[in-house]
């Protein structure tokens, strides 16, 4: 459809038909199959989403529509999708209009690769009104998101576009720049467009008409006009965009504020637009049909949202409940009887599992619960080879990583820091990776603490798999101070990131857990879960941990205490073992032998002095 001068595309770039009439003459073209996939996450405030129910509503008024014109389907998303009307189902813009306004957000997540297979599976099927491929209606699908998608999307827009649709993919506010070219048809300038806020969705397209219909005047430069240069017959004017209006230069632009003149009826807001303005309800109240008046919005009247149990309709939106004795689950849904373990009268020293309407303790690797049930056994003193990966990207910050710094010499503080027990090193990553010092360079918990507080902070980039990639070809090598494989000698990692890598970290996350190192993984703020559980060994449950911002990592101290417990192993063909099972063992048994031996002597005297007690009796007889 590339080079096409059409409708629909025009209206996309002036939703509203004043500012169609305002820019000159339209296009004209044959029919069109037209789709608008609509965000509805949770990220989309429901102010904004009125916003947005508004632009559509004006992009409809503008359409040719009939079932020999132009055919319009709307679906909206977030963590499902929702069809809200088909292509075959209305051909008059009042119908269409309607089904509109009565769009209730689903206020989930961001699955944007899911609302595009449904668009391509189902959208644009035959069966769902779509006319068949071979009448050579151009099908068109318009994506209006305003965040990051929480699902790959480059593949299935790739077999989306392979398969006929193009699509226009258009971002307001926080959307990210990457997903969207990553979902739009090529050339990309012409099929991406990004707007600071849903208030200006209406203008993102005003500059394209020029190109779009016809020789474009403008092209050599905007000739002074503050606002757009209008194509004319074989000159150009400036014009404004709708709500403002050209000063007496005949370039720079005033804005018009129509609410300033009054409420103009609204119950709650006026809020000014180009050209126009609208009525807004406050959050948890929607427009009555007279577009003024608004109403509290009973959300659970559409249903009962998957609740597994209770709907509750609150002025911020739908909320689930669960019956006494229950708690709701981190989906918002979901219902589970009362976690025993969530809690301090468990009393459990590591980890409680609930188990029904009971609970029992776990203890880390390496330690046994004790008879109590509740308490672990100390960590044993023993050998590892510790390597602290450490996250030294921008987004950390400077201020934080000496949080991190301290961290870290917080860890090393249940060390036991030696040549002969545990070895500790340290790589800091960015953009590229910096071994800050290896396993063999210091011997004490003192010297490894004051080399920590010696690193400086690298910031750029965030490139994990590269790090790991360090860690296993280089970190954990005998040149940099590992102890041979021979000896036995537990070999840990631990990853500290606050974000996404920006590199795959599958192939040497796999790598590292194959080498036989230990993983754990360490996430703040906006690290990724998924990632955390790749870096790290299983169970997940006790190899990964999390802060919601470096001020509240410390609590992780004590689950690190109890996982990174040295374990024992083997030194130059010679079973290296606790003192309580080895040099304690030796000496338990020396004590004893010497004690029966005292014992022995004890008993040969005491037979002898009965002995000479008895002859003595005899001899008085």
């Amino acid at each position: 459809m590339r080079g096409l001068c059409w409708p629909v595309l025009l209206l996309l770039l002036r939703p509203w038909e004043t500012q169609l009439q305002s820019a000159g003459p339209r296009c004209h073209t044959g029919p069109l199959d037209l789709v608008f996939v609509i965000d509805s996450s949770r990220s989309v405030r429901p102010f904004e989403f009125e916003t947005m129910r508004q632009f559509l509503v004006g992009l409809v008024r503008g359409l040719n529509v009939g079932p020999n014109a132009t055919r319009v389907g709307v679906i909206q998303y977030s963590s499902q999708v929702q069809s809200v009307f088909p292509l075959r189902a209305f051909s008059r813009r009042e119908d269409m209009e309607r089904a509109i306004r009565d769009l209730v957000p689903l206020a989930q997540g961001t699955m944007t690769g899911l609302a595009i297979q449904y668009a391509m599976n189902v959208a644009f099927s035959v069966a769902e009104g779509a006319r068949p491929l071979e009448e050579r209606v151009p099908r068109v699908a318009v994506i209006v998101t305003d965040g990051r998608p929480q699902d790959r999307v480059a593949e299935v827009a790739a077999q989306a576009r392979a398969r006929g649709i193009e699509i226009y993919a258009v971002g307001v506010q926080r959307a990210d720049v990457g997903s969207l070219r990553a979902m739009a048809s090529p050339p990309l300038d012409e099929h991406v467009f990004l707007v600071e806020s849903f208030d200006l969705i209406q203008d993102f397209g005003l500059q394209f008409q020029g190109r779009l219909c016809g020789k474009d005047w403008c092209a050599e430069g905007r000739h002074g006009c503050q606002h757009q240069c209008v194509n004319g017959p074989g000159t150009f004017h400036c014009a404004c965009y709708q709500g403002y209006k050209l000063a007496a230069d005949n370039k720079s632009c005033l804005a018009i504020d129509l609410c300033a003149e009054g409420t103009h009826g609204c119950e709650h807001h006026c809020v000014n637009s180009p050209g126009s303005y609208f009525c807004r309800c406050q959050v948890g109240f929607v427009l009555q049909q007279d577009q003024r008046s608004c109403r509290v919005i009973d959300y659970c009247s559409f249903g009962n949202h998957s609740c597994q149990h209770e709907c509750v309709s609150t002025l911020g939106g739908p909320r689930c409940h669960c019956r006494e004795g229950h708690d709701l689950q981190p989906d918002g849904r979901s219902c589970q009887v009362r976690d025993l373990c969530n809690g301090v009268d468990h009393g459990c020293e590591f980890q409680c599992v609930s188990e029904g309407l009971s609970y029992r303790c776990l203890c880390p690797e390496g330690r046994q619960l004790q008879a109590d049930g509740k308490s672990c056994s100390r960590c044993r003193e023993g050998h590892v080879d510790l390597v602290l990966l450490v996250d030294g990207s921008k987004s950390v910050r400077p201020q934080n990583f000496e949080l991190v710094k301290r961290f870290v010499n917080q860890i090393v503080d249940f060390l036991d820091v030696s040549p002969e027990g545990t070895r500790v090193g340290l790589v800091q990553f960015s953009s590229r990776v910096r071994t800050e010092f290896p396993l063999g360079r210091y011997g004490t918990a003192a010297e490894v603490k004051q080399a920590v507080l010696a690193v400086e902070y690298m910031e750029r980039g965030t490139m994990t798999g590269l790090a790991l990639r360090h860690m296993v070809e280089h970190s954990f090598s005998e040149a940099q101070g590992a102890r041979p494989r021979a000896l036995n000698v537990p070999r840990v990692g631990l990853v500290f990131t606050d974000g996404r890598s920006q590199d795959d970290i599958s192939v040497w996350a796999a790598r590292a857990k194959e080498e036989g190192i230990v993983m754990y993984a360490v996430g703040v703020g906006k690290a990724v879960e998924a990632e955390l559980r790749e870096i790290a060994s299983e169970p997940a449950e006790l190899h990964v941990s999390y802060a919601p911002d470096f001020g509240t990592m410390t609590h992780l101290l004590e689950n690190l205490k109890g996982s990174i417990c040295p374990e024992e192993g083997i030194s130059a063909g010679t079973e290296l073992r606790s003192p309580c099972e080895c040099e304690s063992l030796v000496e338990f048994q020396g004590r004893t032998l010497g004690a029966l031996e005292n014992l022995t002597r004890n008993l040969a005297q005491l037979t002898a002095r009965l002995e000479d007690l008895e002859n003595h009796l005899a001899n008085q007889k």
